[in-house]
C-alpha cells in the first residue's frame, strides 16, 4: 500500500510539473473546473494518442524532434494505445485531463523527450483534434446503426407490401394504406436524416491541428501532413475559424442526432398506437412486452415508450447546445468543456435506441385483413370516386354522388385498391430508396 501511495504521489507531482507556473491552484477550484472531465476523457484517449503520433511525425519533419526521439516516442505511444485498447487506461488523481495523462506517461517512461510532444500545439487544438476524430467515428457508428434499421424496414416493407391498413389524417380514417407503405415511409425518412448525418460528418472531418490556441504558431508546422496522416478531408484553414469550430461541430452533430431521433420517436409512437387494442394492427411476443401489477391481461409497449421518451429528449440537444454557446466571445472559453457532458452520452443513447428498434421489429407480428372490418368501409370512398371519374363522370359529380351515398347510409364500397404510380401502394420504389441511402453511406467512409 505504501509503495502504491508513493507512486500516486510521484505521478501527482509530475502532473503538476507539466503545467507548473510557480503556484498551485486551489484544489476546490480545480475540482469545480475539471468536473467529470476525467471520466468523459477516457472516450478520447485513443484519439489523443492518434493525434499525438501524427503531430510528432510532423515535428520530426520540420526539425523540432530528431529521428531518434521519434523512434522512441512512437513505440511508447503504441504501448499506451494498447493499454487503452485493453480497457486498462486510467487518468490518475491530480491529472487534469487525458492530454496531461498521455504526456505524463511518456515523460515517466522517456524523461524530457516526453515533454517535447506538446511543441507547436495547445490543449485547445489538441482537444479539438480528439473531438473531431471522436465525432467522426461516432457519426460512422450512427450511420451504421441507421442503416441496420433501414435494411430491416425495407425488408418488412417488401414482406408486407400487399397487406392493407388504414391511412389517417387528423387521426381520422382517411384512405387505404399498407404496411409496405408504412415500413417503407420510415425507411425513406431515415435517408433524409442521413443527409444531416453526412453534413455533420463533413464538418467534423476537417483538421484543426496546428491552430494551437486559435492564433497559429511561429513554428513552420506542416498542417497538410497531419491532415493526411489523420485521414481528414482537409484542414480548417483559418486558425481562428478552426477554434470557432468548437461548438459548431457539436451543434451539427446534435442536429443530426435530433433528426434521426425525431424519425425514430415518431415510429415508436406509431407502434405504441398500433399495439393498442383499439387498433390491434401489430403485436409482439409476450416476452418482449411488460405486464401490470394489477391487470393480468396487460401487454404494455414499454420498450417503445422508453424509446419515444429518449428520442424526445435527444431532440432537445441542439437547443441545449445553442443556449450554452450563444453568447460566448471569440476564442476558447471553458464553458465549451460542458458540451462533453451533453454530447458523449447522446451518441451512445441514439445507437442503443436504433439497435433496439431493429431488434424489436425483427419480432413484429402484422395483422392481416384489417380493412375487411366494416368500420373501415368509408376508407374506400376516394377509390370509388376515382373509379367513377375513370368511367367518364366529372370529378365534382362523382364526389357528390359518393358523398350523398355516405350521407344516406347507402354507400357500399367496392374494396378494390389499384395504385400504380411511383411510391404508392402498388409501386413502393424501395430499390430507388435503397439507392438514395447507399449514395450517402458511400460518402461516410
Amino acid at each position: 500500500v505504501g509503495s502504491e501511495m508513493c507512486i500516486r504521489d510521484r505521478l501527482y507531482n509530475m502532473a503538476k510539473q507539466l503545467w507548473n507556473k510557480g503556484f498551485e491552484p486551489d484544489r476546490q477550484i480545480e475540482d469545480f473546473t475539471v468536473g467529470a472531465d476525467r471520466e468523459l476523457d477516457l472516450r478520447l484517449a485513443a484519439y489523443d494518442v492518434e493525434g499525438s503520433k501524427a503531430h510528432i511525425k510532423m515535428l520530426t519533419k520540420i526539425g523540432l524532434l530528431t529521428q531518434d526521439e521519434l523512434d522512441r516516442l512512437l513505440p511508447a505511444l503504441d504501448e499506451i494505445a494498447a493499454t487503452i485498447a485493453r480497457g486498462e487506461f486510467r487518468i490518475d488523481d491530480g491529472v487534469e485531463d487525458v492530454h496531461s495523462q498521455v504526456e505524463l506517461m511518456l515523460t515517466e517512461r522517456l524523461g524530457d523527450i516526453g515533454k517535447k510532444i506538446h511543441s507547436g500545439r495547445s490543449r485547445n487544438d489538441q482537444v479539438l483534434v480528439d473531438l473531431k476524430l471522436f465525432f467522426r467515428d461516432e457519426l460512422k457508428h450512427i450511420a451504421e446503426a441507421v442503416n441496420r434499421l433501414f435494411v430491416r424496414l425495407q425488408y418488412l416493407s417488401e414482406q408486407h407490401s400487399d397487406k392493407l391498413m388504414p391511412g389517417y389524417t387528423h387521426l381520422q380514417v382517411a384512405m387505404p394504406s399498407s404496411f409496405g407503405l408504412w415500413f417503407g415511409a420510415y425507411a425513406e425518412s431515415l435517408t433524409d436524416d442521413m443527409q444531416m448525418v453526412l453534413a455533420a460528418y463533413r464538418i467534423a472531418n476537417q483538421n484543426p491541428l496546428g491552430s494551437a490556441a486559435g492564433y497559429g504558431s511561429s513554428f513552420p508546422l506542416d498542417r497538410e501532413m497531419t491532415t493526411e496522416l489523420l485521414g481528414f478531408d482537409r484542414p480548417h484553414y483559418n486558425v481562428v475559424a478552426a477554434q470557432m469550430s468548437r461548438g459548431k461541430t457539436e451543434r451539427a452533430v446534435a442536429s443530426a442526432i435530433a433528426a434521426v431521433a425525431s424519425t425514430l420517436g415518431h415510429l415508436a409512437m406509431d407502434v405504441c398506437m398500433w399495439m393498442c387494442n383499439n387498433f390491434g394492427f401489430v403485436s409482439f411476443p409476450d416476452e418482449l412486452t411488460t405486464g401490470s401489477s394489477i391487470m393480468p391481461h396487460k401487454k404494455n409497449p414499454d420498450v417503445f415508450e422508453i424509446m419515444r421518451g429518449k428520442c424526445n429528449r435527444l431532440q432537445s440537444l441542439p437547443n441545449e447546445l445553442t443556449i450554452l454557446t450563444a453568447n460566448l466571445p471569440l476564442g476558447y472559453n471553458r464553458d465549451l468543456q460542458l458540451m462533453k457532458d451533453i454530447m458523449f452520452p447522446a451518441t451512445t443513447e441514439l445507437i442503443e435506441c436504433l439497435d433496439m428498434a431493429d431488434f424489436m421489429l425483427s419480432h413484429i407480428n402484422v395483422r392481416d385483413y384489417i380493412l375487411d372490418d366494416s368500420r373501415y368501409d368509408y376508407i374506400f370512398t376516394v377509390e370509388d370516386v376515382n373509379r367513377l371519374v375513370v368511367a367518364g363522370v366529372p370529378f365534382r359529380d362523382a364526389y357528390r354522388q359518393v358523398g350523398m351515398a355516405v350521407q344516406n347510409k347507402t354507400y357500399n364500397p367496392t374494396r378494390e385498391v389499384s395504385h400504380t404510380h411511383t411510391g404508392s401502394i402498388g409501386n413502393l420504389a424501395n430499390d430507388r430508396i435503397a439507392a438514395k441511402m447507399n449514395e450517402i453511406l458511400a460518402e461516410i467512409r
